[in-house]
């Protein structure tokens, strides 16, 4: 059955085109994406997130479970607030999900995970949770809306409390702390996103989530949907679990290396594999890829390298640069010059560093 979520009816309201996307009814626009999607560029656009799933982990030995369940290192949480991206592995090194871990306290820690994945997910990490006498609680009770744009994190302030604004308003970029509305609503407000673009991901109460978003269009900010959101998350060179990767691919053939830290003596799950993968050299690697070309990338196309056939993982037209853009994933070496097969025809890419986009501007030689 398709779930939906708390604003489902205001996003009908709104005039939404409703789509399935991972079992949940949700909004892919409001009338034109490419509208939505620069008005993230240019000034402040939300999402409704609250098919993410909150889960909160607690007990005396929480920190010591996260070194052992993901790849990154929570060492590096230190300050309450702080946020981290990670890979959680199985294994044999393949990736089960991309998250966010927030460090809250020595004996709390918050987990954002992804939609289509949470069943998957709380039942690998209550399995793991059990060796360290770990509180795995799903938070079915939070909204979640991301408010993303250069003019977001202004709109969001002005809707907290007074002696709140400041302290939100210092927040670095990966960082979080509760805080109150003017209407006394205990919010969770994360300097974090998916667009590549600076903002908020603010966590509510379920109840409270729709008179949030009220606030929020009454402030200025106008809604976008998934649409916008997969061409902006794909231009700010950010991964789409299921799609760019999943439990049969590595951090290291997803280009998320830089999510793995491999420091002495933390025996992380699927280390020993990615131990193994480094040292026999790893086969296969994410690239990004422009097309000059008139014409659009697509999942599933066939990508030819001089080493060998790949695919294009996630492609798009990218509203930003006014060319089709793509990951894909191809055999690791040089690639040479690259083509992709459209339908039977080979057409030329360049291969690219990625990001494509970074808050706006589109990076050099793209």
């Amino acid at each position: 059955m398709t779930q939906k979520t708390i604003l489902n009816e205001t996003h009908r309201a709104l005039g939404a085109k409703m789509v399935d996307f991972g079992g949940w009814d949700m909004p892919i626009h409001y009338g034109s994406q490419l509208d939505e999607h620069h008005l993230v560029r240019r000034d402040a656009g939300m999402f409704d997130v609250s098919h993410m799933t909150v889960v909160d982990l607690t007990g005396a030995k929480v920190r010591d479970f996260l070194r052992h369940l993901v790849a990154n290192s929570v060492d590096k949480l230190q300050k309450p607030g702080k946020a981290l991206y990670t890979a959680m592995l199985n294994p044999q090194g393949g990736v089960i999900d991309d998250l966010i871990v927030y460090f809250m306290s020595e004996d709390w820690f918050r987990l954002v995970v992804n939609a289509a994945t949470r069943e998957k997910d709380v039942a690998w990490i209550t399995a793991q949770a059990t060796a360290f006498a770990v509180d795995v609680r799903e938070r079915p009770e939070f909204g979640m809306v991301a408010v993303q744009g250069p003019n977001a994190r202004e709109k969001v302030v002005g809707l907290l409390r007074e002696e709140d604004r400041a302290p939100v308003s210092k927040l670095l970029r990966f960082s979080a702390r509760e805080a109150r509305t003017t209407d006394g609503v205990e919010v969770f407000v994360a300097r974090t996103g998916y667009t590549g673009e600076d903002g908020f991901e603010v966590i509510v109460p379920e109840a409270q989530t729709v008179a949030f978003w009220n606030a929020l269009l009454e402030a200025g900010v106008k809604p976008a949907g998934l649409g916008a959101r997969d061409t902006l998350r794909l231009e700010a060179g950010m991964n789409l679990y299921g799609q760019d990767m999943d439990d049969t691919v590595s951090p290291f053939e997803a280009a998320l290396a830089w999510t793995v830290v491999l420091d002495e003596g933390r025996d992380f799950i699927g280390r020993a594999a990615l131990e193994a993968q480094q040292a026999a050299g790893v086969s296969r690697q994410m690239i990004g890829l422009v097309m000059d070309e008139k014409g659009v990338l697509r999942h599933g196309q066939k990508v030819l390298t001089a080493n060998g056939e790949g695919e294009i993982l996630s492609g798009t037209f990218s509203p930003s640069i006014g060319k089709a853009i793509a990951f894909a994933r191809v055999p690791a070496g040089a690639p040479g010059e690259v083509r992709v097969d459209i339908r039977g025809k080979e057409v030329p890419v360049r291969v690219v560093k990625f990001p494509f986009v970074r808050e706006g501007k589109v990076q050099d030689g793209i």
